[in-house]
């Protein structure tokens, strides 16, 4: 499948004339690497720029202004079919250099087996050899913001095909585009869902599908919901994928102002939609937490195992919520003791902090 979005043109005597970006794999992952897409596009300002990415990432980049087209596929469940799908896809098309974003075997594989000329990426999990341009993984890869990994690859790329050196001395741009026409859709559907157009609207991110030590209460969700609908008059949607309803079925029986759920009833591209058109969202460590800042909500994000030094959304428009205990960041996907991370964010505070982004001194989404 191919979309085409439209990127600015400058003039340019650059000999690569269409590039493939293999896409990460998870939805926080490809927020962060919009500030490396953005320079590719501007160090390539006439070469064709086509994003490889799994099928549900095109709801991400759909109004993209850095990328001229993205192609998608649907992974295999084992590395050399995904391997095999991907170069399949690839050998349909042109391409004079591919950068890789992730650090996968499959994806070298992928570009190799597409016979695409020159493959730059981070010479890592055993693929060296399938790349004609391999990076070294930067010392400080677990001391910076992911950001910057991604940044640092593009700034490669400059260095070796571009021959300057300007990516690095740019402010990373995270800002994500949604249109006029996919806001005026998801004002619909939060209309015909029970939303008070009156009143702001507070959606809350519960679940987390790769780890649940990254989950905050149930029950806290379920106070806070009760709260932020009775103290605040404010709106209460819940959000996220299929694979969390269960978790929003449990914030909503354990609710005595039960939220409105959305929670699996749209596709990422109107989640997005929706998220630029709320005044905030309180979430987990999501890729939902990701997306929300980047188009422009406000954003409180509880943190818990993981580093918000290497994975926080990176945007001004969010707010970390965290409690330093001696064992965090753990980076487990299940906590062997008590949680304690998570258990030491008290509602009350994450109240206290919903109130001050929903102050009048914020701007507030118009739905």
């Amino acid at each position: 499948m191919d979309s085409i979005n439209s990127k600015n043109s400058m003039s340019s005597k650059n000999v690569i004339n269409s590039i493939v970006v293999r896409g990460t794999n998870w939805v926080g992952d490809s927020i962060m690497a919009i500030p490396a897409l953005r320079e590719l596009s501007r160090i390539f300002p006439d070469a064709e720029i086509v994003l490889l990415t799994r099928n549900w990432a095109e709801g991400i980049f759909r109004d993209a202004n850095f990328l001229d087209r993205i192609i998608t596929f649907e992974p295999g469940k084992w590395k050399i079919k995904d391997a095999l799908i991907q170069s399949d896809v690839l050998g349909e098309h042109a391409f004079d250099l591919a950068i890789l974003l992730p650090n996968s075997f499959e994806s070298a594989l992928a570009t190799r087996l597409a016979g695409i000329p020159r493959r730059i990426g981070y010479n890592k999990d055993l693929r060296g050899l399938l790349l004609t341009d391999p990076i070294a993984v930067p010392e400080w890869k677990t001391k910076r913001h992911e950001v910057h990994y991604f940044m640092n690859l593009i700034a490669e790329v400059e260095k070796r095909f571009v021959g300057t050196n300007t990516v690095l001395c740019s402010e990373p741009y995270s800002t994500l585009e949604i249109s006029d026409d996919r806001k005026a859709e998801a004002r619909r559907i939060l209309m015909e869902s029970g939303v008070d157009s009156t009143r702001k609207v507070v959606a809350l991110g519960t679940g987390s599908t790769n780890s649940r030590a990254k989950r905050w209460g149930v029950d806290a969700y379920a106070e806070l919901n009760d709260l932020l609908q009775n103290e605040l008059g404010a709106n209460v949607i819940l959000v996220g994928s299929a694979d969390e309803s269960n978790i929003a079925a449990e914030v909503i029986k354990l609710s005595k102002s039960p939220p409105i759920d959305m929670t699996g009833k749209t596709g990422l591209a109107e989640v997005a939609a929706i998220l630029s058109v709320v005044d905030l969202l309180v979430s987990n460590d999501m890729g939902l937490a990701h997306i929300a800042p980047a188009v422009g909500t406000k954003t409180a994000v509880i943190f818990g195992p993981t580093n918000p030094v290497t994975t926080s959304p990176f945007s001004q428009n969010a707010v970390v919520v965290r409690h330093n205990v001696e064992c965090s960041p753990c980076m487990l996907r299940d906590c062997p003791i008590d949680h304690r991370c998570m258990t030491r964010i008290k509602v009350d505070e994450v109240l206290n902090i919903c109130r001050d982004l929903l102050s009048p001194a914020e701007e507030t989404n118009e739905l």
